[in-house]
Protein backbone atom coordinates (compact mmCIF):
# COMPACT_ATOMS: atom_id res chain seq x y z
CA UNK A 1 0.00 0.00 0.00
CA UNK A 2 1.18 2.97 -1.23
CA UNK A 3 2.03 6.21 1.35
CA UNK A 4 -1.23 8.26 0.38
CA UNK A 5 -3.28 5.12 -0.04
CA UNK A 6 -2.33 4.50 3.77
CA UNK A 7 -3.48 7.87 4.81
CA UNK A 8 -6.52 7.77 2.77
CA UNK A 9 -7.42 4.61 4.71
CA UNK A 10 -6.72 6.33 8.16
CA UNK A 11 -8.68 9.47 7.38
CA UNK A 12 -11.51 7.22 6.67
CA UNK A 13 -10.75 5.45 9.50
CA UNK A 14 -11.34 9.01 11.69
CA UNK A 15 -14.27 10.07 9.85
CA UNK A 16 -16.22 7.03 10.77
CA UNK A 17 -15.52 6.99 14.18
CA UNK A 18 -16.47 10.59 14.81
CA UNK A 19 -19.77 10.03 12.77
CA UNK A 20 -20.68 7.05 14.28
CA UNK A 21 -19.81 8.79 18.30
CA UNK A 22 -21.39 12.04 17.16
CA UNK A 23 -24.23 9.83 16.27
CA UNK A 24 -24.82 8.11 19.33
CA UNK A 25 -24.00 11.07 21.46
CA UNK A 26 -27.10 13.34 19.88
CA UNK A 27 -29.77 10.61 20.20
CA UNK A 28 -28.19 9.72 23.82
CA UNK A 29 -30.84 10.02 26.75
CA UNK A 30 -28.81 10.75 29.68
CA UNK A 31 -26.30 12.98 28.87
CA UNK A 32 -25.07 13.11 32.84
CA UNK A 33 -24.34 9.35 32.61
CA UNK A 34 -22.60 9.95 29.43
CA UNK A 35 -20.14 12.25 30.32
CA UNK A 36 -19.17 9.88 33.26
CA UNK A 37 -18.32 7.51 30.60
CA UNK A 38 -15.98 9.64 28.67
CA UNK A 39 -14.00 10.09 31.96
CA UNK A 40 -11.24 7.68 31.48
CA UNK A 41 -11.01 8.15 27.24
CA UNK A 42 -10.62 12.05 27.91
CA UNK A 43 -7.87 11.70 30.49
CA UNK A 44 -6.19 8.92 28.15
CA UNK A 45 -6.41 11.36 24.90
CA UNK A 46 -5.01 14.30 27.07
CA UNK A 47 -1.98 12.32 27.88
CA UNK A 48 -1.45 11.00 24.36
CA UNK A 49 -1.92 15.04 23.39
CA UNK A 50 0.69 16.24 25.94
CA UNK A 51 3.22 13.53 24.61
CA UNK A 52 2.48 13.94 20.88
CA UNK A 53 2.62 17.61 21.17
CA UNK A 54 5.91 17.75 23.19
CA UNK A 55 7.94 14.86 22.14
CA UNK A 56 7.01 14.42 18.41
CA UNK A 57 5.38 17.31 16.77
CA UNK A 58 7.06 20.56 18.79
CA UNK A 59 9.95 18.55 19.09
CA UNK A 60 10.29 17.72 15.51
CA UNK A 61 9.20 21.21 14.42
CA UNK A 62 12.31 22.91 16.35
CA UNK A 63 14.77 20.25 15.61
CA UNK A 64 13.95 21.63 11.89
CA UNK A 65 14.37 25.40 12.26
CA UNK A 66 17.49 24.46 14.09
CA UNK A 67 19.25 22.55 11.08
CA UNK A 68 18.23 25.40 9.08
CA UNK A 69 19.90 27.88 11.10
CA UNK A 70 17.34 29.80 12.68
CA UNK A 71 18.26 31.02 15.89
CA UNK A 72 14.65 32.21 16.59
CA UNK A 73 12.33 29.93 18.51
CA UNK A 74 9.41 30.32 16.41
CA UNK A 75 8.35 26.75 16.55
CA UNK A 76 7.81 27.38 20.36
CA UNK A 77 6.51 30.75 19.80
CA UNK A 78 3.98 29.44 16.84
CA UNK A 79 2.82 26.85 19.29
CA UNK A 80 2.26 29.07 22.17
CA UNK A 81 0.66 31.60 20.31
CA UNK A 82 -1.95 28.67 18.93
CA UNK A 83 -2.69 28.10 22.72
CA UNK A 84 -3.26 31.45 23.71
CA UNK A 85 -5.17 32.46 21.01
CA UNK A 86 -7.67 29.29 21.55
CA UNK A 87 -7.67 29.65 25.64
CA UNK A 88 -8.46 33.18 24.49
CA UNK A 89 -11.44 32.20 22.38
CA UNK A 90 -12.57 29.88 24.82
CA UNK A 91 -12.59 32.77 27.70
CA UNK A 92 -14.98 34.95 25.24
CA UNK A 93 -17.58 32.01 25.06
CA UNK A 94 -17.42 31.48 28.86
CA UNK A 95 -18.04 35.09 29.56
CA UNK A 96 -20.47 35.61 27.39
CA UNK A 97 -22.59 32.21 28.50
CA UNK A 98 -22.52 33.94 31.88
CA UNK A 99 -24.32 36.99 31.08
CA UNK A 100 -27.83 37.01 31.63
CA UNK A 101 -29.52 37.34 28.35
CA UNK A 102 -26.60 34.96 26.94
CA UNK A 103 -27.74 33.01 23.74
CA UNK A 104 -27.82 28.89 24.64
CA UNK A 105 -25.91 28.29 21.48
CA UNK A 106 -22.59 30.48 22.24
CA UNK A 107 -21.04 27.53 23.60
CA UNK A 108 -21.24 24.69 21.33
CA UNK A 109 -21.03 26.94 18.57
CA UNK A 110 -17.45 28.04 20.31
CA UNK A 111 -16.54 24.18 20.90
CA UNK A 112 -17.37 23.89 17.16
CA UNK A 113 -15.24 26.45 15.70
CA UNK A 114 -12.74 25.41 18.61
CA UNK A 115 -12.35 21.74 17.80
CA UNK A 116 -12.52 22.48 14.16
CA UNK A 117 -9.36 24.60 14.32
CA UNK A 118 -7.83 21.69 16.29
CA UNK A 119 -8.97 19.23 13.45
CA UNK A 120 -7.75 21.30 10.32
CA UNK A 121 -4.31 21.61 11.68
CA UNK A 122 -4.44 18.15 12.59
CA UNK A 123 -5.23 17.47 9.49
CA UNK A 124 -2.41 19.53 7.46
CA UNK A 125 0.22 18.21 9.79
CA UNK A 126 -0.85 14.85 8.86
CA UNK A 127 -1.15 15.09 5.26
CA UNK A 128 2.20 17.36 5.10
CA UNK A 129 3.72 15.03 7.26
CA UNK A 130 6.82 13.04 5.40
CA UNK A 131 7.99 11.19 7.96
CA UNK A 132 5.93 7.61 8.53
CA UNK A 133 6.56 7.76 12.58
CA UNK A 134 4.76 11.25 12.75
CA UNK A 135 1.65 9.90 10.49
CA UNK A 136 1.35 7.22 12.48
CA UNK A 137 1.87 9.37 15.62
CA UNK A 138 -0.42 12.01 14.60
CA UNK A 139 -3.13 9.23 13.95
CA UNK A 140 -2.87 7.38 17.20
CA UNK A 141 -3.35 11.06 18.86
CA UNK A 142 -6.18 11.68 16.30
CA UNK A 143 -8.07 8.41 17.52
CA UNK A 144 -7.54 8.78 20.86
CA UNK A 145 -9.00 11.95 20.99
CA UNK A 146 -12.08 11.94 17.91
CA UNK A 147 -14.14 9.43 19.98
CA UNK A 148 -14.37 11.74 22.49
CA UNK A 149 -14.26 14.56 21.30
CA UNK A 150 -17.36 13.77 18.93
CA UNK A 151 -19.22 12.44 21.34
CA UNK A 152 -18.54 15.51 23.87
CA UNK A 153 -19.52 17.69 21.41
CA UNK A 154 -22.92 15.63 19.89
CA UNK A 155 -23.70 15.91 23.91
CA UNK A 156 -23.18 19.64 23.62
CA UNK A 157 -24.98 20.25 20.87
CA UNK A 158 -28.05 17.63 21.89
CA UNK A 159 -28.62 19.86 24.72
CA UNK A 160 -28.39 22.93 22.91
CA UNK A 161 -31.60 24.93 21.42
CA UNK A 162 -30.23 24.09 18.05
CA UNK A 163 -32.98 21.85 16.20
CA UNK A 164 -31.64 18.59 14.92
CA UNK A 165 -30.64 19.46 11.56
CA UNK A 166 -29.02 22.18 12.59
CA UNK A 167 -26.89 20.12 14.94
CA UNK A 168 -26.01 17.21 12.91
CA UNK A 169 -24.99 20.23 10.12
CA UNK A 170 -22.57 21.88 12.72
CA UNK A 171 -21.33 18.53 13.87
CA UNK A 172 -20.62 17.44 10.14
CA UNK A 173 -18.73 20.85 9.82
CA UNK A 174 -16.09 19.63 12.58
CA UNK A 175 -15.91 16.51 10.73
CA UNK A 176 -14.99 17.46 7.68
CA UNK A 177 -12.15 19.66 9.25
CA UNK A 178 -9.87 16.96 9.52
CA UNK A 179 -9.68 15.35 5.91
CA UNK A 180 -9.69 18.86 4.73
CA UNK A 181 -6.79 19.55 6.45
CA UNK A 182 -5.09 16.25 5.32
CA UNK A 183 -5.90 17.52 1.71
CA UNK A 184 -4.67 21.02 2.42
CA UNK A 185 -1.54 19.60 4.37
CA UNK A 186 -0.90 16.97 1.27
CA UNK A 187 -1.11 19.63 -1.69
CA UNK A 188 1.55 21.66 0.62
CA UNK A 189 3.90 18.57 0.40
CA UNK A 190 5.66 19.71 -3.06
CA UNK A 191 6.73 23.13 -1.61
CA UNK A 192 7.85 21.50 1.89
CA UNK A 193 10.20 19.37 -0.12
CA UNK A 194 11.60 22.73 -1.23
CA UNK A 195 10.90 24.84 1.94
CA UNK A 196 10.75 22.28 4.75
CA UNK A 197 10.10 24.78 7.49
CA UNK A 198 6.77 24.34 5.85
CA UNK A 199 6.13 21.74 7.63
CA UNK A 200 7.21 22.83 10.99
CA UNK A 201 5.70 25.64 10.49
CA UNK A 202 2.49 23.95 10.58
CA UNK A 203 3.41 20.88 12.83
CA UNK A 204 4.51 23.44 15.76
CA UNK A 205 0.81 25.01 15.17
CA UNK A 206 -0.52 21.64 15.42
CA UNK A 207 1.36 21.16 18.77
CA UNK A 208 0.04 24.30 20.37
CA UNK A 209 -3.21 22.76 19.41
CA UNK A 210 -2.65 19.14 20.99
CA UNK A 211 -1.24 20.95 24.18
CA UNK A 212 -4.23 22.89 24.50
CA UNK A 213 -6.60 20.29 24.37
CA UNK A 214 -4.16 18.30 26.51
CA UNK A 215 -3.94 20.68 29.54
CA UNK A 216 -5.82 24.14 29.40
CA UNK A 217 -8.89 22.88 27.59
CA UNK A 218 -12.04 23.58 30.11
CA UNK A 219 -9.82 24.66 32.81
CA UNK A 220 -10.86 23.69 36.04
CA UNK A 221 -12.87 20.59 34.54
CA UNK A 222 -9.72 19.04 32.15
CA UNK A 223 -8.35 15.99 32.33
CA UNK A 224 -5.41 16.96 33.54
CA UNK A 225 -7.18 19.36 36.38
CA UNK A 226 -10.57 18.21 37.66
CA UNK A 227 -9.26 14.37 37.26
CA UNK A 228 -5.85 14.10 38.88
CA UNK A 229 -7.47 13.19 41.94
CA UNK A 230 -9.14 10.36 40.67
CA UNK A 231 -6.56 7.38 40.42
CA UNK A 232 -8.06 5.53 37.17
CA UNK A 233 -8.47 8.59 35.06
CA UNK A 234 -5.31 9.90 36.19
CA UNK A 235 -3.59 6.80 35.33
CA UNK A 236 -5.46 6.93 31.90
CA UNK A 237 -3.49 10.55 31.59
CA UNK A 238 -0.14 9.06 32.48
CA UNK A 239 -0.51 5.85 30.31
CA UNK A 240 -1.43 8.43 27.72
CA UNK A 241 1.77 10.20 27.88
CA UNK A 242 4.02 7.18 28.50
CA UNK A 243 2.41 5.64 25.70
CA UNK A 244 3.90 8.31 23.34
CA UNK A 245 7.17 8.30 25.12
CA UNK A 246 7.71 4.99 24.32
CA UNK A 247 6.71 5.34 21.01
CA UNK A 248 9.94 8.19 20.56
CA UNK A 249 12.39 5.24 20.87
CA UNK A 250 11.52 3.87 17.09
CA UNK A 251 10.53 7.25 15.43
Amino acid sequence: MTDNALKLAMVAVVVLIALLSGRVALQAASAHQDRQALGFAEAFAAGIFLGAGLIHMLGDAQAAFDQAGVAYPYAMVSCGAVMLFLLWVEHLANHAAEQPDSNSRIVPSTAVLMLSVHSLLMGAAFGISTSVALTVVIFIAVLAHKGSASFALGLELGRSSFSRTSAWRLFLVFVVMFPLGALLGQSLSTASQAHPLVEASISSMAAGTFLFFGTLHGLASSPMIERCCNRREFAGAVAGFALMAVVAIWT
